[in-house]
């Protein structure tokens, strides 16, 4: 059952974010496909950024998500979606699941195809390590049962250096930088390495 004033008091987070209208059909759709390629999500449309309920016109707000949804992704994003009447003002709802492969795509700033991902509430581009390890996953389907000599020098510079930068490591490491880019994108294939964001930047730790 939708417990719609529980949801605002949640707030905009990884699976939430709230639209007073969707004026920008581009932008709403790297939401959707951040949704999708994290751990999906749910759009009130209708509520303010504070939380106000504000209503909306669901008829339009629809029409708007479905050619978000269906020209500006690669694939389309699937959603569902329903209203909600708070006394006479409509909220549209639309809900997005996680894609079980994941590299959904959709138009940047410059009109290129890019992978997007939900960081808190905020959605962002998905670093290009983390995008090839996403094409991996479904060519590797178990751990090494050896690492040879860049590997392990890669692994215990991570060890040395907690939360370091690609910029960083490719300073850092004798490896060629595609050498590096393919390494960082098996350990995190495998789960070796994580990922962490924190203030814009992109940081690799050994998990």
């Amino acid at each position: 059952m939708v417990n719609l004033e529980k949801w605002i008091s949640e707030g905009e987070n990884e699976t939430q974010d709230f639209k007073f209208r969707i004026d920008d059909q581009k932008k709403i759709a790297r939401t959707l496909c951040a949704f999708a390629n994290t751990k999906g999500g749910r759009l009130l449309i209708g509520v303010k950024d504070n939380g106000k309920i504000a209503g909306c016109y669901p008829e339009e707000e629809f029409h708007m998500i479905e050619g978000a949804a269906s020209l500006y992704c690669r694939p389309n994003v699937a959603f569902t979606s329903f209203i909600w009447q708070d006394d006479h003002k409509l909220i549209l709802i639309i809900e997005v699941n996680r894609v079980e492969k994941k590299g959904v795509t959709a138009l940047d700033e410059s009109n290129n195809y890019k992978s997007f991902i939900r960081v808190e509430d905020n959605t962002v581009l998905a670093n290009k390590i983390l995008v090839k390890s996403w094409k991996m996953k479904a060519d590797i389907h178990a751990k090494p049962v050896k690492f040879d000599s860049d590997e392990t020098g890669l692994l215990a510079l991570l060890a040395e250096h907690d939360n370091i930068t690609l910029s960083q490591i490719y300073k850092k490491s004798p490896l060629r930088k595609n050498k590096i880019d393919y390494l960082l994108s098996c350990f995190l294939c495998w789960e070796v390495i994580k990922v962490v964001y924190s203030e814009n930047k992109t940081l690799f730790s050994l998990n």
